[in-house]
C-alpha cells in the first residue's frame, strides 16, 4: 500500500484531501501543529503527525522514518496580521520542507504543492473573455499570490524533483467558514455586495478538487502546473441567486463602495495586529475582490489527467448549504 503524507490535513481542504486518499487505499499520513484541531481526522486509519516546519532536522528525521511514496504540501496561510508572515510560512517553511526531504534522501514518487490562482494574479479585466493561462505573464496582487508565486519558482528551479503544482479557483464546500458569512446574510434576507461591476469568478467545488489533487499525485506526470476550477465562470451575484433558490429567501439587496469597503478592511486589521485575531475582511481580500477576471483555463488538466468535474456551482452549493444546516452552521 503506497503512502502519503497530506500537510495542513486538519484544515478545510486538507481534511477533505485525507478523506479522498483514504478512499484510493492509500496509508494516510496526516501532517498537523500540535494545536490543530483533530475533529475531522478521527478512525484508525489516519496516522497523525506533528510537523514543525521551522525545524529542519525533525522534519528531516521524520521523513528517513516514514519513508512516504507521496506528499501532498497544502499547509500554509491565506490570511495573517503580518505580511512577512505570508513569506516566512508559505515560502521558508516550503523551502525548509524540500531541503529536508533532499536530506532524508527520501525517494519520492510525487511531491504535489498546492498553490492558487493568487499566483498569477487576475486575467484580462479589460478583456472579459480571457482566461488565465499558463504561458501568461505572472503578476500576483497580494502578499499571498506573491508568497504562493515564490515557491512555485523555487519548486522550478529543482530539476530532478517530481513536482506538481495544482492552482485552484475559488473552492468552497462543507467545513469552510470565510464565505459562510455571506450565505448566513442570504439567510437573514440581506444580500450584500462589494460594488456592482460583474466579476468573473472560477469555483471549484472541494471533493472535485480532492479528486483532482490525488489524480495528479500517482499520475506519471511530473514537473507540471494546473489550474483548476469547474470549467465555468460565474459572476458574484451567481452566488446569491443560486443560495437564494437553495434556501428559499428574499432578500434586501444592497451593494458597498469599493473604497468604503478598503477603509472598513483597513479599520478591522488594526486590532489584528495586537490580537492576531485577523479577520476575514482584510486589505489582501479587498485586493482580490476587486479585480474582475478570475477565469482560468482547465484543458491542460482534463488532457492530462482526464479531469471532468461533478460539481458546478448550483450542485456544489446545495451540498454545501444543506451540509451548512444539517452541521448547525447556518
Amino acid at each position: 500500500m503506497k503512502k502519503i503524507l497530506i500537510t495542513g490535513a486538519s484544515g478545510f481542504v486538507g481534511s477533505h484531501l485525507v478523506e479522498e486518499a483514504l478512499e484510493r487505499n492509500l496509508n494516510v499520513y496526516a501532517g498537523v501543529r500540535k494545536t490543530s484541531s483533530r475533529q475531522y481526522l478521527k478512525g484508525d486509519r489516519i496516522h497523525l503527525l506533528e510537523m514543525d516546519f521551522s525545524n529542519k532536522k525533525e522534519l528531516t528525521q521524520k521523513l528517513k522514518d516514514h519513508k512516504f511514496d507521496f506528499i501532498v504540501h497544502n499547509a500554509g496561510v491565506v490570511s495573517v496580521p503580518k505580511l512577512k508572515d505570508y513569506y516566512r510560512i508559505n515560502y521558508e517553511f516550503s523551502k525548509t520542507f524540500i531541503e529536508a526531504i533532499y536530506a532524508s534522501e527520501n525517494s519520492l514518487d510525487k511531491f504535489t504543492y498546492i498553490s492558487s490562482l493568487a499566483s498569477y494574479g487576475p486575467a484580462n479585466s479589460e478583456n472579459l473573455s480571457d482566461f488565465l493561462k499558463e504561458e501568461d505573464n505572472r503578476n500576483p496582487i497580494n502578499t499571498y499570490g506573491k508568497s504562493k508565486l515564490k515557491t512555485e519558482e523555487y519548486l522550478a528551479q529543482q530539476s530532478d524533483f517530481p513536482y506538481i503544482i495544482i492552482r485552484p479557483g475559488g473552492v468552497y464546500g462543507p467545513r469552510e467558514k470565510e464565505i459562510l458569512t455571506f450565505f448566513k446574510l442570504i439567510n437573514r434576507n440581506i444580500e450584500g455586495y462589494i460594488g456592482s461591476r460583474d466579476q468573473h469568478l472560477a469555483f471549484i467545488y472541494v471533493k472535485d478538487l480532492a479528486r483532482a489533487i490525488v489524480d495528479a499525485t500517482i499520475s506519471q506526470h511530473t514537473q507540471k502546473a494546473y489550474f483548476i476550477s469547474d470549467g465555468k465562470h460565474y459572476t458574484q451575484w451567481d452566488l446569491g441567486k443560486y443560495a437564494k433558490r437553495i434556501l428559499n429567501k428574499k432578500t434586501f439587496r444592497f451593494h458597498v463602495p469599493v473604497n468604503l469597503v478598503r477603509s472598513i478592511a483597513w479599520l478591522l486589521e488594526q486590532p489584528a495586529k495586537i490580537t492576531g485575531n485577523y479577520p476575514a475582511l482584510n486589505l489582501e481580500k479587498v485586493s482580490i475582490l476587486e479585480s474582475m477576471n478570475w477565469k482560468c483555463d482547465i484543458t491542460p488538466l482534463k488532457n492530462d489527467l482526464g479531469f471532468e468535474p461533478e460539481y458546478d456551482l448550483e450542485k456544489g452549493l446545495e451540498d454545501t448549504l444543506n451540509w451548512y444546516k444539517e452541521n448547525k452552521w447556518l
